[in-house]
């Protein structure tokens, strides 16, 4: 067989080399570009790492998940990813990521530590405890991890242990410090050591475990307005009341129990005498046939006269609550049946010792019916009017220690409440004798799953104009179900358990008024305030004694 040319012969050595180095070559283009798509989200990594300690999260979330796209095995961009989650309040979130490090990264103390955080923040305490415990094996002085472990092991009632954790917080963050201090004296008296206990408790600075805010001052408020005239032709209606009370728990400290922070609680101040002041301002600023619409503004002060050692007295809980709101009516009649449809938005906006503490937006909205009178033997004639409403409530709480701290979610008190309402009032005498039975129906949705709640009420009272100097007695009952929706977190029950709390909250109103002149009455009113629950800490008894001179224009 001829051979083949030499140019031929250098054409195919040419080409077998070009066929052997191809495989080569494109392992190198690859190579270099997974090379490129490794530094490109090195350096968006690098860039989220400044923008999370600026606290920058939306920012840095946005740059790792451009990273994670380019390389979703990079182990820092994961553990800040995680992190950032963490810092948005978002822990559900932090766990995939954080997750999938410590599959990449089996022996990251770091990894481990962030993960059990989440886990931890999230509830789920089986997934968090073994994490966690690994860790305080081999570093217990990492940064308020005494406090996770010592939370964990008080969970499954291994008293002792959590006692061990708590005394090896290191932490820089005064709640941190606080609450440990508070769990191992509560780890303390279940072991059977009071002393020690109550010496932990009072070594942990004062937790605001109660809101003094118990309703008891907003419904002096309402009995106030409720002496305004509905109906006036006036367009502009003014009443300013003054006058002074006495208050045997103005902290709202727990009854005596056998729980120690119950107990150590009710150290507090309690008793004082004060006085109150309240203006209201209403105008209609608009009239038109059955459509009337009104603007309002309150004012409500209380002043507690007592102070306490290190300004820790009844005078810390002095009130001032300023509102304002639109109202619109229409009113009209449907064949033997007078109606009233409305409308009302407020905002109103409480002070707590001359600082904000809640602030509150509150649109409702009512159907008021005036059924005809019916005859009844012995009774006459007996009129009805049935209300039904619905409110919208939006709250937001301030200055409180755990607001801003993702640790004490649970506790934050920031939410909705939704109320449906129903109250018919039975008219005799021609108003003379007025006697009212309701039910209301809220459920609470807040940002802390230890206040969320569905609630049941029922409402009933009369009031009489006696024969003699026009005097008016009104008595009014109250009892409210509320049947909390999740366990707590910070106070134990009766048993010494954390559970779901129950609350029954009874509250009794008298109330006698006077008119002195055709604008000036005097009222005495008595409250007594009853919430019976099986978390010792809320549970408590509060009774107002109130007399005021009331000026109405």
């Amino acid at each position: 067989m001829p051979a083949a040319p030499a140019a031929t012969r250098k054409s195919l050595s040419l080409l077998n080399v070009f066929i052997i180095c191809l495989p080569l070559l494109s392992l190198l283009v690859e190579t270099t570009s997974v090379s490129a798509q490794q530094a490109e989200a090195d350096v968006l990594v690098a860039q989220a790492v400044l923008a999370y300690d600026e606290k920058r999260y939306d920012e840095a979330l946005r740059l790792l998940e451009r990273a994670l796209e380019l390389d979703p095995r990079d182990p820092r961009g994961l553990y800040y990813l995680g992190l950032v989650y963490l810092a948005l309040e978002q822990p559900s979130r932090a766990i995939p990521p954080l997750k999938t490090l410590r599959t990449l990264r089996p022996t990251d103390i770091q990894a481990q530590y962030q993960l059990g955080v989440a886990y931890f923040t999230v509830g789920d305490y089986e997934r968090a405890g073994p994490l966690l415990e690994e860790v305080f094996r081999q570093k217990p002085d990492l940064e308020n991890l005494g406090y996770y472990v010592g939370i964990v092991r008080h969970q499954r009632k291994d008293y002792s242990e959590a006692l061990k954790a708590f005394d090896a917080v290191k932490t820089s963050d005064p709640d941190i410090r606080q609450l440990s201090l508070f769990y191992k004296g509560l780890s303390l008296g279940v072991l059977g050591l009071p002393k020690q206990a109550l010496a932990e408790l009072e070594s942990a600075q004062r937790v605001q475990a109660v809101s003094p805010v118990t309703g008891t001052a907003v419904r002096i408020q309402e009995a106030l307005a409720a002496g305004a005239r509905p109906g006036e032709a006036k367009r502009l209606r003014a009443q300013v009341s003054v006058g002074g009370f006495y208050d045997d728990n103005v902290p709202v400290n727990p009854n005596p129990s056998n729980d120690p922070v119950a107990q150590n609680f009710r150290r507090r101040q309690a008793t004082s005498p004060g006085m109150l002041g309240s203006l209201l301002l209403d105008y209609s600023f608009y009239r038109e046939g059955a459509f009337e619409a009104t603007a309002t503004y309150s004012l409500f002060q209380t002043v507690n006269f007592k102070s306490g050692p290190e300004n820790t007295g009844p005078n810390k809980f002095n009130m001032q609550n300023h509102l304002g709101g639109l109202s619109g009516f229409y009113r009209g009649t449907l064949g033997s049946l007078a109606y009233q449809l409305a409308g009302q938005y407020t905002f109103d906006y409480l002070f707590l010792d001359e600082a904000g503490f809640l602030s509150r937006h509150t649109p409702t909205f009512s159907a008021t019916v005036v059924e005809p009178n019916v005859v009844l033997p012995f009774l006459g004639a007996v009129g009805n009017l049935t209300n039904v409403q619905y409110r919208y409530q939006v709250k937001e709480f301030f200055r409180e220690p755990v607001a801003n701290d993702i640790r004490f979610s649970s506790e934050q008190r920031d939410g909705l409440n939704n109320m449906f309402g129903l109250l018919h009032l039975f008219r005799f005498s021609q108003d003379q004798v007025l006697l009212r039975l309701g039910y209301q129906y809220d459920r609470e949705v807040t940002k802390g799953t230890s206040f969320s709640y569905l609630g049941h009420r029922i409402q009933t009272g009369g009031q009489v104009t006696l024969p003699w100097g026009d005097v008016t007695l009104r008595y009014d009952y109250d009892i409210h179900f509320r049947n909390y929706s999740n366990p707590q977190t910070l106070f134990v029950n009766d048993a010494g358990g954390l559970s779901n709390r129950d609350d029954i909250e009874q509250m009794h109103l008298l109330q006698i008024s006077k008119p002195l002149t055709p604008n000036l009455t005097l009222t005495a009113q008595g409250q007594r305030l009853r919430n019976d629950s099986n978390i010792p800490v809320y549970d408590y008894t509060k009774n107002v004694y109130t007399l005021l001179m009331t000026w109405t224009y």
